[in-house]
């Protein structure tokens, strides 16, 4: 079974990327090819098998997030995600809302899953991630997708709320690989990440977008379901994104193969904290990791019941992030 593709999704955070500053491109990979996908390699030794039954062991008292719900979700039960153990699949299909390293000519294969861990207030998809709207598929359905995808010429494979279903998520990657899947594995989240799960991902995942949505626990308690731990488990998440895979890579076409691109959605009255984000990654990654600044915000979803939400992006605020990123000497701002 394949899932049938709708348009593009919009993403969590916006409906596109805002306009930025482009600093010189990231490293392209030698020789100018893509190199093979890592899980690959995992596969062929006999690895990624190992690493999908350690994720499904995981799902007993769940444990595959920060939230650590303890749901017993082999035996039906839904955790804090709004899933239980099976896939359940939101829409797959070529995506070119989003930067232009993840999407180049042919699209990213953009697989959008069900349910979510962090359920923000301001999301625009919240029938997606709050109420798990999609539809049950099988680990080998969304392999023939993910095979469906590539020969529909995605540059990708971009699993985007991925970390409530990643058992069966890497059960139906596996079945992929040995049928043929070739392209880059790319992990879009939100950043709230387990690092066990992550210490299970390392070799799987050739590239990590994860967003870094706020430097203030208060903020990200109010805002998404009670994660105050949200700031530093997030930033213990990035920095071990960036010791897996690096700084981002490009092949010939410009198209990321390997690495990390670190996403950040600028909200109004600088309640995600933009100007401590930027310093963070100039200090705590390097100036010359990849940053993709947001500036689409609206007010979506349930975001007007929050205090400083309530309107749009002002142009001011937009200009404000842009000069922080510079005076915090960032290269690589993405577009």
């Amino acid at each position: 079974m394949t899932v049938s593709p709708r348009p593009t999704f919009p993403g969590r955070s916006g409906d596109g990327t805002a306009p930025g500053r482009s600093a010189p491109g990231p490293t392209c990979h030698p020789g100018g090819g893509s190199p093979p996908p890592s899980c690959l390699a995992l596969h062929r030794s006999g690895e990624l098998l190992r690493r999908e039954r350690a994720l499904w062991d995981l799902l007993r008292a769940c444990r595959l997030c920060p939230r650590r719900c303890g749901a017993d979700r082999l035996a039906g039960q839904r955790g804090e995600c709004r899933v239980a153990a099976g896939l359940r699949v939101y829409s797959v299909g070529p995506g070119f809302g989003e930067e232009r390293v993840l999407v180049g000519r042919g699209g990213s294969g953009a697989v959008i899953f069900s349910g979510c861990n962090l359920m923000c207030c301001f999301c625009r998809t919240g029938e997606v991630s709050h109420r798990a709207y999609g539809r049950p598929v099988s680990p080998a359905g969304l392999a023939g997708a993910m095979l469906g995808l590539q020969r529909r010429g995605c540059h990708n494979v971009r699993l985007v709320t991925a970390a409530p279903q990643l058992p069966a998520v890497v059960s139906a990657l596996r079945l992929a690989v040995e049928q043929g899947l070739r392209l880059p594995v790319v992990y879009d989240s939100g950043g709230y990440e387990s690092l066990e799960v992550l210490e299970l991902l390392d070799g799987v995942v050739d590239v990590y977008v994860p967003d870094f949505k706020f430097q203030d626990g208060a903020t990200a308690d109010s805002c998404c379901r009670g994660a105050r731990d949200y700031p530093e488990t997030a930033a213990a998440a990035i920095k071990a994104m960036h010791r897996q895979v690096g700084d981002l890579v490009l092949d010939a076409r410009g198209v990321a193969v390997r690495g990390l691109l670190v996403r950040h959605l600028v909200l109004p009255h600088n309640l995600a904290g933009t100007e401590r984000f930027v310093r963070w990654v100039a200090r705590e990654l390097s100036p010359w990791t990849a940053v993709s600044l947001v500036g689409t915000f609206r007010p979506h979803h349930r975001a007007r019941e929050h205090p400083g939400l309530a309107r749009p992006l002002g142009a001011r605020e937009w200009e404000q992030a842009q000069r922080w990123a510079g005076e915090a000497g960032l290269r690589k701002l993405v577009t």
